[in-house]
């Protein structure tokens, strides 16, 4: 036989043995799930195995761009959600199951949103028949146990969402061909009641179909429930799937959608289960305005009088209007402040005052809130054009003045109450800088009937210090995302917070039988918001527990007695299986922990900071709990494989001074995703060509070579594709924005020779310029440079590492991306796609993921940074295209009328071998009536250049 048949022979038999393999994958053993046969329903038309070779072929079109794998390699069999509501103490439970129904190793990721504030009480999580479950312990210790026993191709963490009031949980698995996978995630949640109801959100992003799908809320409320509703968040696609069932004082609503009803359309193979089921409900309220349920051990004390009149008000509005309030934001503030002044009641006294680096009054006293005084007010607004710099301290200290002075000589009400309102997007620049020194000039200057609100807009505001300066004077603080809506963000804030009822709230119980009191209220009772107390109480003097409640503005005296029978309670709660016993200790374990956070955060010396922070240690063992200063972690029965997750840190400023470049990460005792960098929740604009594996053939994966664009429009809530074609050593412009002072290009790399008479180029280079740090980083497939004046500093893709000053967090994980953070909000992602050293055409390339945002100024420009500013669309007349299953449309978009075809492309940041599928339009000959002008114009000369426009 000669030697190229026995090659031949050999490659045979590889092939047989490969194949075998393949299909002696076991599928039982797993009673919790379902046989395979159910497994597979999801995907009638799609062979469970197939060869590995031939397993994850695509189908390609040079014009439209669309990839399509044959088969999802994992199904979800099922997503299952289960909140239990016991007097306003909410536990919700999240679990899913899966099967990696694909002859090679897959990666698995659980990542859920929870809603901001919540604990995390337990996790556990079933691995091939490995069981996972957890603990908490104090950071230090938790971070110790887990440099002894790394978890092997498995991690955990959290990662700041980018929604309003959201944090995900996020854990990935690498599963063997024919595995199972379980998670499970326990948290706990105090309802707070806002503007005359309590909503409950669960977060729903199963992220493909589901076999089952299953979200039960169960409500019970002992005061009895005055009304319940669920609101369409889905736009109808889900109208009649939640059932409701409604007594007196418990609820349930099930949410149950079956496979057909999950599909976005009858024949997509993608979910429509995506967003959040939201619960809306309220509870009766005698007379007396309050309810005390005493049970187990504790006692829980609820407050909220209603059909009260609302105080007069005086309200001193404080503007930032410095440089970076420019553009959206300020649009947003005006016209949310033009409907602001439009609430103001006739006995209500007001004034405006705008800053930068000068600080303006509208009026110098307060004036009557009349249609005439109102109208200029609105005009006075109008007319601001934002500047300068950021001088908070005199701000503050002006709108303080204001107060005092018309206080002083008797002016106001004094049943009224007064509020400052400051509204800012930027650390202080201008004046007084020290942030401490701020807050003891107002702390100093602020008499005690004056509440401070804050809210911080956008991307550079220290939100840890804004709340430092609100609770230290008897108010609170909000972030607004600049991102979003901020008008009607700001609205909803001004209504929670510009109703007060009730000044000086006081809770009086006997010590004799009650200890360790603690409560979330404020200097004012605000309008359909709730006072909640929690403590511990001596059982034997249970008559004692009663409170007396004084609210020195209305001339109130309130005398609320605990519930006549504890008996009665505790019989209430156990003839329902649903009801939590432990629903008042758990209460008072989370309003304790929140409190002592804040009491934290104000601590005056280190002495009563380091005693605090022990009171809060505690408290998250003994109950369970994750909070910033403790850990989870989780590990194996045999306790040689742990991973580890931290909880997000709160909210703090960054310290002052230059760059720092950090401390490379050594890959032992922190894993890169202990402290995970913020990743948008939301779709991003991408670009990148597609992905190769990384070993060598068969597995190679072949796919089309050019930069691919894929545009998401907010709006619209569309996505636009499409390709540029061009020459290796070319520098395409892809954000550009002269007053800001950034600039990202992207510089071409050509593979190692041309294949069918073409060369695919990709992007082998980045650089980000950031004009104002004089701070330039460049990322190549082989290193990460980032200078800053004369200093250099150098990374390589085999370090983990976290680098960067106040405004710029570089993050970069180890062979697989780099994440800048800037202004601690705005995110650019680059992934590293290495290709087979040996492969005779391909190369190592670069893929970039920047989020749509306003955080840019109205001129910037470059491929992505003209859609920053979403351009209106109109597509229509879909029609069969020249392939099956690839749709034609019309599109006009810019004055243009242009044909696009329908197709996939890939996200790849949560698998970056195959990618997500991602549903877009494809645009034509480079983007061609899409982007402004010719692909050519978007050409520069240098890495960190700025795009010239005509």
């Amino acid at each position: 036989m000669s030697g190229k048949m026995q090659q031949l022979v050999h490659l045979l038999v590889w092939l047989f043995l490969l194949e075998a393999r393949a299909f002696e994958i076991p599928i039982n053993g797993y009673s919790e799930f379902a046989e395979y046969d159910d497994l597979v329903e999801l995907a009638p038309d799609k062979l469970p195995f197939v060869q590995e070779n031939r397993r994850h072929q695509r189908s390609l079109s040079e014009d439209s761009g669309e990839e399509m794998d044959s088969v999802d390699p994992v199904t979800l069999y099922s997503y299952k959600v289960q909140s239990t509501i016991t007097s306003r103490m909410a536990t919700t439970t999240i679990q899913s199951k899966l099967v990696n129904h694909s002859p090679l190793p897959q990666n698995v990721v659980f990542d859920v949103q929870i809603p901001k504030g919540a604990f995390i009480s337990n996790f556990t999580m079933t691995v091939n028949g490995m069981t996972f479950t957890s603990s908490i312990k104090e950071k230090t210790v938790g971070r110790a146990l887990y440099s002894q026993a790394r978890a092997k191709g498995k991690t955990a963490g959290w990662v700041r969402s980018r929604t309003l009031d959201m944090e995900n949980f996020n854990t990935e698995v690498n599963i063997p061909p024919g595995a199972k996978v379980q998670f499970e995630l326990h948290y706990q949640e105090v309802k707070w009641r806002k503007l005359g109801s309590y909503e409950h959100k669960i977060h729903l992003q199963p992220g493909k179909l589901a076999k089952h799908l299953e979200v039960n809320v169960w409500i019970i409320e002992p005061q009895g429930m005055r009304f319940l509703h669920v609101p369409d968040t889905f736009e109808g696609h889900f109208q009649g799937v939640p059932v409701i069932s409604k007594g007196q004082q418990k609820a349930h609503v099930s949410f149950k959608p079956t496979v057909a009803q999950q599909r976005k359309c009858p024949n997509c193979t993608e979910t429509a289960v995506d967003g959040e089921l939201v619960v809306v409900y309220d509870v009766n309220r005698e007379e007396k305005a309050g309810e005390l349920e005493v049970f187990n051990g504790y006692f829980v004390h609820f407050f909220a009088p209603e059909n009260l009149d609302p105080i007069p008000k005086n309200i001193l509005f404080v503007i930032d209007v410095s440089g970076s309030m420019w553009g959206i934001k300020m649009k947003q503030t005006v016209e949310a402040m033009k409907t602001i002044l439009d609430d103001l009641r006739t006995e209500d006294q007001f004034s405006v005052v705008d800053f930068n680096h000068n600080v303006r009054s509208w009026r110098n006293d307060l004036v009557s809130a009349t249609k005439t005084q109102i109208a200029d007010a609105k005009r006075y607004i109008e007319k601001i054009q934002p500047s300068g710099g950021t001088n908070i301290n005199e701000a503050l200290l002006r709108a303080i003045f204001i107060l005092n002075e018309a206080s002083n000589m008797g002016l106001l009400n004094p049943d009224s109450v007064s509020l400052i309102i400051l509204v800012s997007d930027g650390d202080p620049t201008v004046g007084e800088l020290k942030l401490s020194k701020i807050q003891k000039n107002v702390k100093q200057n602020i008499q005690d009937n004056i509440s401070l609100f804050s809210l911080g807009i956008g991307f550079d505001v220290d939100y840890d210090f804004l709340k430092r300066l609100s609770n230290e004077n008897r108010g609170i603080a909000q972030r607004i995302y600049g991102n979003r809506d901020t008008s009607s963000q700001l609205k909803k804030f001004y209504n929670q917070v510009s109703t007060p009822l009730l000044r000086n709230v006081q809770f009086n119980y006997p010590q004799a039988s009650v200890t360790d009191v603690t409560q979330n209220s404020f200097h004012n009772y605000f309008g359909g918001s709730e006072i909640v107390v929690a403590g511990k109480f001596d059982p034997s003097k249970l008559s004692e527990v009663q409170s007396v409640i004084t609210a020195t503005s209305a001339n109130t005296e309130l005398v609320l007695e605990t519930l006549s029978q504890m008996d009665d309670l505790e019989e209430f709660l156990s003839k329902d299986k649903h009801a939590d016993p432990e629903f008042t200790k758990k209460l008072w374990a989370y309003l304790t922990v929140n409190q002592l956070l804040t009491e934290r955060s104000l601590a005056p010396t280190a002495a009563s900071k380091r005693k605090i922070t022990k009171a809060i240690l505690q408290m998250s063992l003994d109950h369970h709990i994750v909070t910033p200063l403790t850990a989870m972690v989780i590990e194996n029965d045999a306790g040689d494989e742990r991973m580890l997750a931290d909880s997000p840190p709160q909210d703090h400023s960054c310290c002052s001074g230059a760059l720092y470049y950090g401390t490379k990460v050594a890959s032992g005792p922190i894993p890169s995703w202990a402290n995970p960098s913020p990743t948008p929740a939301t779709a991003m604009l991408a670009v990148g060509a597609k992905p190769l594996e990384s070993t060598p053939p068969p597995h190679v994966i072949r796919v089309e070579n050019d930069p691919h664009f894929i545009i998401y429009l907010p709006k619209s809530k569309k996505n636009i594709c499409f390709n540029i074609d061009s020459e290796p050593g070319k520098i395409l412009s892809l954000v550009s924005d002269p007053e800001s002072g950034l600039s990202v290009n992207g510089q071409l790399i050509g593979a190692k020779k041309t294949e069918n008479g073409k060369l695919s180029t990709y992007f082998g280079k980045l650089g980000f310029y950031f004009q104002k740090e004089d701070m330039k980083i460049e990322i190549s497939t082989e290193a990460i440079t980032l200078s800053s004046g004369s200093s250099t500093s150098r990374l390589s893709w085999s370090d983990t590492a976290r680098l960067g000053n106040e405004r710029i967090l570089i993050s970069v994980k180890k062979e697989k991306s780099v994440t800048l953070t800037v202004n601690k909000e705005l995110v650019f992602s680059v992934l590293l796609h290495r290709v087979w050293k040996k492969h005779p055409v391909n190369v190592d390339f670069l893929g970039i993921y920047a989020p749509p945002t306003d955080k840019f100024s109205p001129s910037v420009h470059g491929l992505l940074g003209q859609f920053m500013h979403e351009p209106d669309i109109h597509i229509f007349n879909e029609r069969p295209g020249k392939e099956p299953g690839k749709p034609e449309a019309s599109m006009e978009v810019k004055g243009h009328k242009l044909t696009v075809t329908r197709g996939m492309q890939k996200d790849y940041r949560t698998n970056i071998v195959f990618g997500t599928d991602v549903p877009c339009w494809f645009v034509h000959n480079s983007g061609k009536g899409f982007i402004d002008g010719h692909y050519k114009d978007y050409f520069v000369p240098q890495l960190y250049g700025f795009l010239k426009r005509p």
